[in-house]
């Protein structure tokens, strides 16, 4: 599907690392050259034909996400750099003025480190009480765990939509009712998901949304924070500066509305616009036409992989494009080094989730994840491959 817009696959390569950065297309890539060819300019300052050109084109890009994930009225876009940014900005300047001592975080052991390390943080800084919600036997989110931990000092759910190492399918709807019964913000890290499955915001009551464009074909060190309108007004900005302030003096500051306050300095501006092409690319083929390919091509694969001895695969039943695996015996790097020998390229590690190998047994596994680019031809060569994995030591020593 749309292989030959990216021209990496020209060289004869099977990507299957998606879930760490997907590919770019001509298109994105040719539209960030454009700005920086023809009307290169910084926003929200210059006059000129050039300047109010880009802040339209950045401004567009905001209206592209809103149309992607069909934002109502009472949310708002924000641009970041990242899903990373976007959560730490969420929990440092939004819950660590909200939440006190001891008020309780549910998160989950598959989380990555973006949605981990910052409220660990914020445990040191003013003492919140964190706590994991259960996963059932195939690693999704035990709900009897969930409702179990539900109480009066719960105040923060923060999840990932889709998990980057087990891809199971969380339900937004499900948890957020239960958010919404019992007072409860809910913060959703969407970087797996956003860019693989059709998200309709009019629909789902969440706090926070967060996601990064190079997940969905779009450019490194641009990203999302789409949030209540209610809510980040009372948030504070991490960063100050340039652009995002309406006044101030020696002595005190006024800030702009929302969202520019929170887009201090210059942005990637030229990112931000690879961002909003890259949304229409995806718009166009059809997110349910995603989703549908990748789930295709993870049944097949899994058919293929359960045909081969010493395979231990880990997450056949999730949802997602997703299959994470490991050859008893085989040290998961060294099975991504051997299929790198022949041109495929996967994952290999913790994939940043280490609390994950506290459910697993095992700490370190081999990732495929799966985009709209890729197909059955490349599931075939993978299997000739890993088929003869006792040939694995030829290559690595």
């Amino acid at each position: 599907m749309n292989r030959e817009d990216f021209l990496m696959l020209k060289d004869d390569i099977v990507y299957f690392d998606n879930a760490a950065t997907t590919l770019k297309s001509k298109n994105m890539i040719d539209s960030m050259v454009k700005y920086y060819s023809l009307y290169t300019s910084n926003i929200h300052r210059g006059d000129y034909d050039a300047a109010l050109l880009t802040n339209k084109m950045y401004e567009k890009t905001r209206d592209i996400v809103k149309e992607f994930l069909n934002i109502g009225n009472d949310y708002e876009v924000v641009f970041t750099s990242g899903a990373t940014m976007s959560i730490n900005q969420v929990v440092f300047g939004f819950f660590k003025k909200v939440l006190k001592k001891n008020d309780i975080i549910l998160l989950t052991k598959a989380e990555h480190a973006s949605n981990v390390l910052p409220w660990l943080k914020l445990k040191e800084e003013i003492g919140i009480d964190i706590r994991y919600i259960d996963l059932n036997s195939d690693f999704e989110i035990d709900m009897k765990s969930l409702d179990n931990l539900i109480n009066e000092k719960v105040k923060v759910i923060s999840i990932a939509h889709i998990t980057n190492v087990i891809g199971d399918v969380r339900d937004i709807n499900k948890i957020s009712e239960i958010c919404k019964k019992n007072n409860i913000y809910l913060n959703i890290d969407g970087a797996q998901s956003v860019a693989h499955k059709k998200i309709d915001l009019c629909n789902l009551d969440i706090s926070f949304l967060s996601f990064s464009g190079h997940k969905l074909g779009g450019p490194t060190g641009v990203g999302v924070l789409v949030g209540k309108k209610e809510l980040l007004d009372k948030m504070d900005p991490l960063c100050l500066g340039g652009g995002m302030n309406d006044s101030f003096n020696e002595c005190e500051y006024k800030l702009k509305k929302i969202p520019t306050r929170f887009e201090a300095g210059t942005p990637p501006i030229a990112e931000v616009i690879g961002l909003g092409e890259a949304i229409n690319y995806l718009m166009k083929i059809g997110m349910d036409n995603i989703y549908k390919h990748e789930l295709e091509l993870k049944e097949y694969l899994i058919s293929k992989l359960e045909s081969i001895n010493d395979i231990v695969i880990y997450n056949r039943n999730s949802k997602s494009g997703i299959v994470s695996f490991n050859i008893n015996g085989v040290f998961a790097q060294d099975v991504s080094i051997y299929l790198n020998y022949h041109k495929i390229c996967v994952r290999a590690g913790n994939h940043c989730a280490k609390l994950l190998g506290d459910v697993l047994g095992i700490k370190n596994t081999v990732r495929i994840s799966m985009y709209f680019y890729n197909t059955k031809k490349d599931v075939d060569k993978f299997i000739k491959i890993i088929k003869d994995y006792k040939k694995i030591y030829d290559v690595v020593i």
